[in-house]
């Protein structure tokens, strides 16, 4: 009797399918609006990355602006005014190099 009583749906309740839908169309938005997004700007940094060579100017995270002496698969060797320093690939600003030192158009 007490699990006939369980099983019994209250007047005004619904299935379960229907309580799972909000939850999955807010995953569904919170997806498309925040984590797409950064999907697609990492690919895009990781590309740019990928095609810097050495005599490109770059700008650093930390606001130095530099040309690209020498390349390895972890760090840039970076040419300043008063010598060279070792930086990471990660360091390079993808936004600030493009403002300071747009590609030339083909």
């Amino acid at each position: 009797m007490l699990l006939s009583l369980l099983q019994t749906p209250v007047a005004g309740q619904s299935g379960g399918m229907s309580q799972f839908l909000p939850m999955l169309l807010i995953m569904v938005v919170f997806f498309f609006f925040m984590i797409w997004p950064q999907m697609r700007k990492q690919k895009k940094a990781k590309a740019y990355l990928a095609e810097l060579k050495k005599g490109d100017h770059v700008v650093t995270t930390g606001g130095f602006h530099a040309k690209i002496a020498q390349i390895t698969d972890t760090h840039f060797i970076l040419e300043l005014e008063e010598g060279k320093i070792k930086a990471e690939k990660a360091a390079v600003s993808m936004d600030m190099t493009m403002a300071a030192y747009p590609k030339p158009k083909a």
